[in-house]
């Protein structure tokens, strides 16, 4: 196995990681939601204390991955993620939930801007667009924590048990896959400090892209299974049917994104990214049936699939910001979407129902393609 590869694989490996815990965290929100008796709008509310962790560490995330480099920060991160986990399970008031959920938020988005900027170098060092398949891996997770998920709901495993032993998985995941993570990150520059300087034009179109790409994700992420309960009224074994559809097209997509990024073109393929958003979202609230709902949720997890890996790449390539900089910069005005998407849904949810929240959401991916198309021209210069 050649040195790229070695680097692909382990950087693969911690995006892994990464998606095993937070789907094992997403397709247990049902039951927690549940076992603390809360309403659709202090789930929202609570739902803010991931995107308002994952804000804090955004500015800490640029500088540490600038200073001390992608990988030991990504390594300490991947521990520390894995061991906050399970204390998401041991919550028994809303506090102490809220309280986990900000630290595996914060945590969670320092291994976010550390294996972005791994990734970004092992990208630099084949020559080509593979972004996409490293969200593939994640995606993948996505999908297998999620099926893992609904067997736990099954077996009638409690949540802190099904964390503990996933943390477990991730510890070991990350033991195996360090010593192949890039020593050096490419492009450094010599920025210094926190992440405070202003995106310039190019960074902040890529950021409004994945802010709409955020909301969706962040919509799918932690209301698909309350939808299917809520609204589609399916079995409590079928709870989990609508994320594990979303997570199997994203992951499925994210494979072949490179390949038709290569063809076709990264705006290309942003705007068909929110037409297919757009029109499985609308599926979903106009025939909110098991059938047609599976069908939507399918859709909106192939059009999402694209949005942030090629984000993500493209902010990588910045010639005027470092990798892990220009990746804080961008997410940073995407998390706003994760940050809102979520307890937008809940308050809307609370006073209207989930139709219409998942109605504006359909909007939001609409947008996609609007920014993609407007500004193609900007867009099409780092890649």
């Amino acid at each position: 196995m050649n040195v790229n590869l070695k680097r692909r694989v382990a950087v693969s490996a911690v995006f892994f990681l990464s998606g095993i815990c937070f789907a094992s965290w997403a397709s247990r929100i049902p039951d927690i939601k549940n076992k603390l008796h809360l309403t659709e709008g202090e789930l929202g509310g609570l739902l803010l204390g991931m995107p308002t962790g994952s804000l804090i560490a955004l500015p800490l995330a640029g500088w540490l991955v600038h200073r001390f480099g992608s990988r030991k920060v990504a390594v300490i991160s991947a521990i520390l993620y894995g061991c906050v986990l399970p204390l998401l399970g041991l919550a028994e008031t809303t506090l102490e939930l809220l309280g986990a959920v900000i630290l595996f938020g914060l945590v969670g988005n320092l291994i976010n801007i550390s294996v972005n900027t791994q990734a970004v170098g092992v990208e630099f060092h084949y020559g080509k667009t593979i972004m996409a398949s490293f969200h593939g891996l994640w995606s993948l997770a996505g999908f297998v924590g999620g099926a893992v998920g609904a067997g736990m709901i099954d077996l009638d495993v409690s949540p802190f048990l099904h964390f503990s032993i996933m943390a477990f998985v991730s510890l070991a995941i990350i033991f195996f896959a360090y010593r192949n993570m890039l020593t050096e990150d490419v492009n450094t520059g010599d920025s210094n400090g926190l992440v405070l300087k202003k995106p310039d034009q190019l960074l902040l179109r890529i950021g409004a892209i994945a802010f709409c790409g955020m909301m969706c994700e962040g919509c799918m992420f932690d209301w698909s299974g309350v939808y299917f309960d809520k609204v589609v009224n399916v079995d409590a074994g079928l709870v989990t049917l609508g994320y594990i559809a979303f997570m199997s097209t994203m992951a499925t997509g994210r494979f072949v994104a490179d390949h038709f990024t290569q063809r076709f073109g990264a705006v290309m393929l942003l705007q068909c990214s929110g037409l297919l958003i757009f029109s499985g979202l609308v599926l979903a609230v106009v025939f909110p049936s098991v059938i047609f709902a599976t069908i939507g949720f399918l859709l909106v997890g192939a059009g999402t699939s694209s949005v942030i890996p090629l984000s993500f790449s493209m902010a990588g390539r910045s010639k005027n910001f470092p990798p892990g900089i220009s990746l804080a910069l961008v997410s940073t005005i995407a998390y706003f979407g994760f940050l809102f998407g979520p307890p937008i849904i809940g308050f809307i949810a609370e006073h209207l129902n989930l139709r219409a929240s998942f109605l504006l959401i359909a909007v939001v991916g609409a947008m996609i393609a609007v920014l993609s198309y407007s500004g193609r021209n900007i867009l099409r210069k780092p890649v």
